[in-house]
């Protein structure tokens, strides 16, 4: 062999695994066919830019533009087996990129796109659409404010009220957490109004009825809640102090504590981390009959009031009033301690007046007592000169505080009630089931932790194209879906064979979970290397063997090992011309 030998490595980690479900996700020819491009438009379709796009998002925590090309460019091989025909790294130039962005910001091809692509879903994945939870969040970014621009200061839920933000609307899928819709608006949008459109668009998307939504106390208001009445479908979500006053909440509290009212144990079943069922709440329900305008007509309907107490919400409670109770007691007993630099209150009204700016502040109004008595007490005096030795009589000022037990009981006993609110029947949905049902919640919260964290890496935004920031922000929540079921799929598996997954976790190897994550599975594919060796037309390619652990998830995922082995299946074949042109 008189030719130079030249010795070339692909990194190729996760990138098969993820085109392989972004492929049975027919993310690429669903995308192709709502959204049409521009008869100049070269190279890889939009749907297999994009998909390609998201492995690289996902597999590197970093949706930013200008990061595609170079990184596509050191994995055409990869890439090429991956979508199967050639790729170059030009059809990911940040170019390309913003016009996908631009296509994906179109509201009505996205809206077929998302029906077409949860159809898919639900088919594939065979699930049945039961109960679905709404809620929103707000990404911060750079943009400058326009008045009629996305970026807007408003409550920020990152807690930077000095930047601005956009506001998304996601709706999931129980039990996985699966996205079924996106709405993206400006960022100084209030919730309330954003419920009811984001419900139709899953009716029309899911097209059937009898799906119970689940939602904070903002969807709450009785115009959304007789809407969803009014569609055949159901709600389930908390009752603000709007919908149920103090007073209104201590009328029905009332029977409880005289002792009329008996109240139902809440427990939490047992799985694999507890032996045995765990009660975390109490309560009981009453019925009210409503009638609202909704749907654009009247209706009428029955609603549930689930009357609940938290266990763990009423001890925490609890504890936070004892504390402040204590630290308001301690304040005040150094009202009267003399100290260096500080100030004396020689006046009854001056310190009867710092004890209950102590009191207001800790928030123990009407639990703690506030005493100051003055007595008189006599200060002896040495002899000094021509002063001769005795007494001189002075005013003393003292505060006492303790603690009103009765007021305190009182207090202790209305900690942790919460309202809710739902229409759906009790043989379909009882008190147990809808404690519970609310409190997975988190599913919705861990998809935006997902979107906002690494694993999407949505905040900060640096676009500055309200167009594209909408885009970008779909495009997301695509890859969202993919972390989604890949998580679901192995957990299935795992549960239907009743196993656990071990070597997922970095220096434990022994260690094994039945709740694998995507983030660990994909982790677990790090250091897997394309080296390829060639000389004129003579190529060789070695890809780093599988491990039992990349086998064991591949067939959890129920993809074939092969979507990694057919990278080297033509070793000793001309290696294809996969440059720039």
């Amino acid at each position: 062999m008189t030719e130079n030998l030249t010795i070339t490595n692909e990194r190729v980690d996760d990138i098969p695994l993820l085109l392989a479900q972004v492929e049975r996700m027919q993310v690429a020819p669903l995308l192709d066919e709502h959204f049409p491009t521009h008869g100049n438009w070269q190279g890889l379709s939009l749907g297999t830019v994009a998909s390609v796009w998201l492995t690289f998002i996902l597999s590197e925590a970093n949706h930013r533009l200008s990061q595609v090309e170079p990184w596509a460019a050191q994995r055409l091989r990869t890439l090429a087996a991956g979508v199967g025909q050639p790729v170059r790294a030009l059809d990911f130039s940040d170019d390309r990129l913003a016009a996908v962005l631009d296509y994906l910001s179109a509201d009505e091809p996205w809206e077929g796109f998302e029906q077409a692509l949860n159809a898919q879903t639900l088919r594939v994945y065979d699930l049945q659409p039961q109960r679905a939870r709404i809620d929103s969040t707000t990404a911060k970014g750079y943009g400058i404010v326009t008045p009629e621009g996305l970026f807007q200061l408003g409550h920020s839920k990152d807690h930077r009220p000095d930047l601005p933000q956009v506001k998304i609307n996601l709706s999931v899928l129980d039990p996985l957490g699966l996205p079924l819709t996106t709405t993206v608006v400006s960022g100084e949008r209030a919730d309330d109004p954003l419920y009811v459109p984001e419900i139709q668009r899953v009716q029309a998307s899911l097209g059937r009825r009898g799906v119970t939504y689940v939602g904070d106390c903002k969807m709450a208001a009785l115009q959304t809640r007789a809407a969803i009445a009014a569609s055949g479908d159901y709600y389930l979500c908390p009752l603000s102090n709007t919908q149920l006053p103090a007073a209104e909440l201590a009328e029905v509290l009332a029977p409880v504590w005289r002792g009329e009212q008996k109240l139902t144990r809440i427990c939490r079943p047992a799985d694999e981390t507890r032996p045995r069922p765990q009660r975390i709440a109490q309560g009981y329900e009453y019925r009210v009959e409503l009638t609202a305008q909704g749907g654009g007509q009247v209706v009428q309907w029955t609603e549930r009031r689930l009357v609940v107490r938290s266990l763990k919400l009423a001890a925490t409670q609890e504890r936070a009033v004892r504390q402040r109770l204590a630290k308001a007691r301690q304040e005040i007993a150094t009202l009267t301690v003399r100290r260096q630099g500080k100030k004396r209150l020689t006046q009854a009204a001056d310190l009867q007046a710092a004890a209950e700016q102590i009191v207001a502040t800790h928030r123990v109004a009407g639990l703690l007592t506030v005493r100051v008595e003055t007595q008189t007490t006599e200060r002896p005096l040495r002899c000094y000169g021509a002063r001769p030795a005795g007494g001189r009589v002075e005013p003393t000022l003292t505060v006492s505080a303790w603690v009103n037990a009765a007021a305190l009981a009182t207090t202790l006993r209305s900690l942790g009630w919460r309202v809710y609110a739902t229409n759906q029947p009790a043989r379909q949905l009882s008190l147990t089931q809808a404690v519970l049902a609310y409190r997975a919640e988190y599913l919705v919260e861990q998809g935006f932790g997902r979107l906002k964290g690494k694993p999407l890496a949505l905040t900060p935004l640096y676009l500055d194209s309200d167009e594209r920031v909408t885009g970008l922000i779909r495009l997301l929540t695509i890859g969202l879906r993919v972390l989604t079921l890949l998580e679901f799929g192995a957990r299935r598996q795992v549960q239907d064979k009743g196993s656990k997954v071990a070597g997922l976790y970095a220096g434990n190897p022994t260690r094994a979970t039945a709740r694998p994550t995507t983030e660990l599975m994909l982790r677990a594919f790090e250091g897997l290397t394309l080296t390829l060796l060639s000389a004129g037309d003579w190529v060789r390619v070695h890809l780093t063997p599988l491990t039992i652990v990349q086998r064991r998830i591949l067939e959890l995922l129920d993809l074939s090992p092969t979507i990694y082995l057919r990278l080297a299946q033509h070793c000793s074949e001309p290696m294809l011309n996969l440059s720039e042109p």
